[in-house]
């Protein structure tokens, strides 16, 4: 018998894509004022003027991504004469590689031999014959803002949607940029318990025939996602959860599936290492060879290996790396005050 024979039956989950982070439903719940806000900065444009910009902030994992992403897809289908890009300041995280993206986006492909400055006149080229909305995801994690500042000078008609975790982000961002920026401020709250069940059932929905994911068993993660503060989590829980239950031989889910599922959480990352740029890997490598150490001996191991960051700098990335679940941050009360334990997770998702 071939290793493979064993077990080879039917998967449970009938649209594995409706688990992915990712993953934009047709209805987004819970979140209607929060679009409605967004919707109201950008219908400006529709009628030829210039919209309103938006800082969209709350906690991670709790649909900030998912509501944008869902108003730039109903826009896309309203009208054309509205270009529209996304840009992840995680993975672009200077302009060069921003208006690259853009670019790209754009449809505009021949990208590889021009500087920052050539990049951004294309795009002022493309957009400036209609008009412009640019949502940029984890905005705070750009290493430079010019992007900002170039685009809120040359678009003549647009819309900026920055998301972040930090509402302080704005308040700290260079005067020229806050000056010409004034955003409207969203705030997205964090879900409570029901909310939280109902967004995850709408998910088993997508993802799983009727009746195979069982009530109690949603109950479980819903309840783990509301205590973590994370649907993202959650989404985690009810994929490992119904891999437990093909392992079991099961045709349900059931509780039993998702505390198993639970036990793997320290897996759960929000984000694959892939998307990390080069120094944040290094940084996470530094982690995992030297787990447990307080944040200051941390970085003094960072610069012995020839790190240049500043303190300040490295405390930013531990903090990103932290936020995303690739490692585990903690405070400590010491002798000498509170302090940060980085501490590296088991295995990577």
């Amino acid at each position: 018998m071939g290793l493979f024979a064993s077990g080879a039956g039917a998967s449970l989950i009938r649209n594995e894509a409706a688990l992915d982070f990712e993953f934009v439903p047709k209805i987004l719940p819970f979140r209607e004022s929060e679009q409605r806000r967004i919707v109201q900065a950008i219908k400006p444009l529709l009628a030829g003027r210039t919209g309103r910009n938006v800082c969209v902030f709350g906690a991670p994992g709790i649909g900030k991504t998912a509501a944008a992403k869902h108003v730039l897809r109903d826009l896309e289908e309203e009208t054309d004469e509205v270009h529209v890009a996304y840009v992840n300041c995680w993975q672009h995280n200077t302009s060069f590689k921003i208006y690259v993206d853009i670019c790209e986006q754009l449809g505009f492909q021949f990208t590889h031999n021009k500087n920052t400055q050539e990049l951004f006149k294309v795009i002022e080229r493309i957009v400036n014959k209609k008009a412009g909305v640019f949502v940029f995801d984890e905005v705070d994690k750009a290493e430079d803002f010019d992007f900002l500042y170039t685009l809120l000078e040359g678009i003549y008609k647009k819309t900026l949607v920055l998301i972040t975790n930090y509402k302080e982000w704005v308040v700290n961002v260079d005067d020229r940029i806050r000056s010409r920026l004034m955003p409207e401020m969203v705030e997205f709250r964090k879900y409570n318990v029901n909310e939280t069940r109902d967004i995850l059932r709408q998910r088993v929905g997508y993802a799983f025939a009727e009746g195979v994911f069982t009530d109690e068993a949603l109950g479980k993660v819903a309840a783990k996602a509301f205590e973590l503060g994370d649907i993202r989590t959650g989404l985690f829980l009810l994929r490992e959860a119904a891999m437990q239950a093909e392992e079991a031989g099961a045709s349900k889910v059931l509780p039993e599936h998702v505390l198993a599922a639970q036990a793997k959480l320290d897996e759960f990352t929000a984000k694959s290492k892939e998307v990390l740029e080069e120094e944040s890997k290094a940084i996470l490598e530094l982690v995992q060879k030297n787990s447990g150490l307080r944040i200051g001996d941390l970085f003094k191991k960072y610069q012995e290996e020839g790190g240049k960051a500043s303190y300040k700098t490295f405390q930013r990335r531990i903090a990103m790396l932290g936020e995303n679940h690739y490692v585990s941050v903690k405070k400590q009360k010491g002798a000498g005050g509170n302090t940060t334990i980085v501490e590296r997770k088991l295995t990577e998702y």
